[in-house]
């Protein structure tokens, strides 16, 4: 029986910054094979699990799932005296790096911890400060010539942090920008077990969204879809936060609303979810952002694209928090939008043609 929480808890757990996603792939190959009916690979690196329809419409019809899999992440940039210094991949927030538990991908892997200077010792004008990256350094406890043996500059560094299990369904820990909506896909093709659909699925674990979301350029170009949704992490509320730049935590899928979004695809999804009553809520996009939709949007001659969302606190920080219940809403709302398609779908979403006078 497939459990979501278990699922969450393998995939944020394990490693894989942008461009080193090969271990989670795996685990998450693994987890899809028995969803899906073939598995393929891009070039770049990104799953895709292909579930055939099980009433085919001719000709076939291909709908793209897209979540990245990619965390934040650092690299050795240089060794003094067994000392690691970091260059950050993209992304990740200094202000809480100070202490906190990694992993470096040497020879073998090595627990470390970020470590700082004293503030005994730091000069009373920068204690206020926040540290920038070049003071930071990573101690693995080792003497400097077994980590001058064992680690070389160029390798990874990812933060090593458990899932926490927080009060009702939340959950935090890290890379769950995006491997939270990677499982909301992993719960849309248990759904679709036990539902009918005339449309191919295509779910893609997509690589390097951090560093240029290059992995949904590649993957939409190779699928050639008909229609995409592309999910990522929405900000959620939190201190400090302006409600109209959050959604809200444990109350719904956020539902992306601008001028790269298309009308009426998200017209039909908004009407799926109110008819098998799921929350959602709106997130206003003015502007195409950083996430997979951008790029599927344009790839080829244009796809009409969406974006969901799961609203998430403290982003690309290791303790990113969000609720179970939104992951399983995606996640249901997909099957049954997927469902719903059938073959006239393409021309019930076509732009309007002005009619010649």
């Amino acid at each position: 029986m497939f459990d979501l929480k278990s699922h969450l808890k393998t995939i944020t757990e394990a490693h894989g910054p942008s461009g080193f996603e090969g271990p989670v792939r795996e685990i998450i190959r693994a987890a899809w094979q028995d969803f899906t009916d073939t598995m393929e690979q891009d070039g770049l690196g990104s799953l895709i699990g292909i579930k055939r329809a099980t009433i085919p419409i001719n000709p076939p019809r291909k709908i793209m799932l897209a979540a990245h899999m990619d965390e934040i992440g650092f690299l050795v940039r240089d060794i003094v005296d067994g000392f690691l210094y970091i260059h950050d991949i993209w992304g990740m927030d200094s202000r809480v790096l100070p202490a906190q538990p990694v992993i470096v991908h040497g020879k073998r892997p090595l627990p470390g911890l970020v470590a700082a200077m004293p503030p005994h010792l730091t000069p009373p004008d920068k204690r206020k400060q926040y540290l920038p990256f070049d003071a930071l350094v990573v101690d693995v406890g080792l003497p400097a010539s077994e980590v001058a043996e064992l680690v070389s500059i160029g390798d990874v560094i990812t933060p090593d942090a458990p899932l926490l299990e927080l009060l009702g369904k939340r959950v935090a820990g890290k890379a769950m920008d995006d491997r939270a909506c990677v499982a909301a896909i992993t719960v849309c093709l248990h759904q679709l077990q036990s539902l009918q659909h005339s449309w191919d699925v295509y779910a893609v674990a997509t690589a390097q969204e951090e560093t240029g979301i290059y992995g949904a350029t590649t993957s939409a170009y190779q699928i050639q879809p008909d229609i995409a949704i592309a999910l990522d992490v929405s900000f959620a509320d939190q201190p400090g936060l302006d409600e109209d730049d959050a959604c809200k935590i444990g109350e719904g899928v956020s539902v992306g609303m601008g001028p790269n979004f298309h009308n009426k695809l998200r017209e039909k999804l908004v009407e799926i979810a109110r008819y098998y009553e799921i929350k959602i809520q709106d997130e206003l996009a003015p502007h195409p952002g950083g996430t997979d939709a951008a790029s599927i949007q344009v790839s080829r001659t244009g796809v009409p694209t969406l974006l969901l969302g799961v609203p998430t606190r403290n982003m690309h920080t290791p303790v990113e928090t969000v609720d179970l219940a939104d992951i399983e809403r995606a996640g249901r709302l997909l099957a049954h939008f997927i469902s719903s398609l059938d073959a006239d779908f393409m021309a019930a979403i076509d732009w309007d043609i002005p009619k010649k006078s």
